[in-house]
C-alpha cells in the first residue's frame, strides 16, 4: 500500500502554487521579516495519510540551507483542518514549533555514522521538547517559522488526512553557502521584491554544514532514516505497542 509523503516543489507543476507562492499579501509580510528584498527558496506539499502519515523529527531547516545570513522564513498553509478531536488529542500530526528556539544555537543534525541525517539528537540537545507548541487552525490557516527554529511532527494516528503546503523564502542578500547550481541569471529569477544584489550579506549566525552527505539522499524522510534514533513513534510501532 504505497502512499505518496511529499511533492516536490508543486510550484513547477501548477499554476495555483506559483500564485500562492507570489501573493502579494504573503510577499508583504515576508518583507516585515526578511527585509524590503525576497526571493523565493523552495516548496514542498507534505501529506500525511490517515493511520500512516510518516513523523518527521525535530530539526532545524537552517542545518539543511545555511546561507551568509539568517534571514530566511517558511511560509505554511494548511489544506485540511489541523486542530484537537473530542478527547483533546493532537492525533493527525500537526508540526510542532520550541518557541524561542530560533535564538538558540544550531544543534548537530549527524548521525551515529557522522554523515549529515537531518535530524537532532533529542538526548544531546538543551531543549525541553515538552514545551512545543502545535500548529493547530482550520483548512487555509497560515503558519510562518524561522529557518532555525526547532521544528517536528507526529504521526498521523487519526482517520482524516494532514497536508500541509510549505513555501521558503530568503531575503534578497542572503546567499546559500554550498553555493548555487543555476547561475546568477536564475537566482535573480526567484526575486519577488526589492533588488538583486552581488553583495551578500554576512551575519554572526552559528553555521555548521550538512556534510559529509546523508548516506540516504533525497527528501527529509529520506536522511532521517540513518539517524539511528527515533523521538516520534512511526505507525509501524504504534501498532506492535497494541
Amino acid at each position: 500500500m504505497p502512499r505518496v509523503r511529499r511533492i516536490k516543489a508543486p510550484h513547477l507543476h501548477r499554476e495555483i502554487f506559483r500564485r500562492i507562492m507570489r501573493s502579494p499579501r504573503v510577499v508583504e509580510i515576508l518583507k516585515q521579516l526578511l527585509g524590503p528584498g525576497v526571493r523565493r527558496h523552495g516548496s514542498k506539499l507534505n501529506i500525511k495519510a490517515p493511520h500512516y502519515g510518516s513523523p518527521v523529527e525535530w530539526h532545524q531547516d537552517w542545518a539543511f540551507s545555511p546561507h551568509t545570513n539568517d534571514d530566511l522564513a517558511a511560509v505554511g498553509i494548511m489544506l485540511d483542518d489541523c486542530e484537537m478531536d473530542d478527547d483533546c488529542e493532537m492525533d493527525n500530526g500537526p508540526m510542532l514549533v520550541v518557541p524561542g528556539s530560533h535564538k538558540g544555537p544550531v544543534y548537530d543534525h549527524h548521525g551515529p555514522d557522522g554523515r549529515f541525517c537531518g535530524a537532532m539528537d533529542p538526548a544531546r540537545c538543551d531543549l525541553d521538547l515538552s514545551k512545543a507548541m502545535p500548529c493547530l487552525g482550520k483548512a487555509g490557516s497560515v503558519t510562518v517559522h524561522h529557518v532555525r527554529a526547532v521544528h517536528g511532527s507526529a504521526t498521523n494516528f487519526s482517520g482524516k488526512e494532514r497536508r500541509f503546503l510549505l513555501f521558503q523564502y530568503r531575503a534578497a542578500d542572503a546567499w546559500p553557502l554550498l553555493g548555487f547550481a543555476g547561475g546568477i541569471e536564475k537566482f535573480d529569477e526567484l526575486l519577488l521584491a526589492g533588488e538583486p544584489t552581488l553583495e551578500p550579506r554576512l551575519t554572526a549566525v552559528p553555521v555548521r554544514l550538512p556534510l559529509p552527505p546523508a548516506a540516504h539522499q533525497g527528501s527529509i524522510y529520506e536522511n532521517q532514516r540513518a539517524t539511528g534514533r527515533r523521538y516520534f513513534a512511526t505507525a509501524d510501532r504504534a501498532v506492535a505497542a497494541e
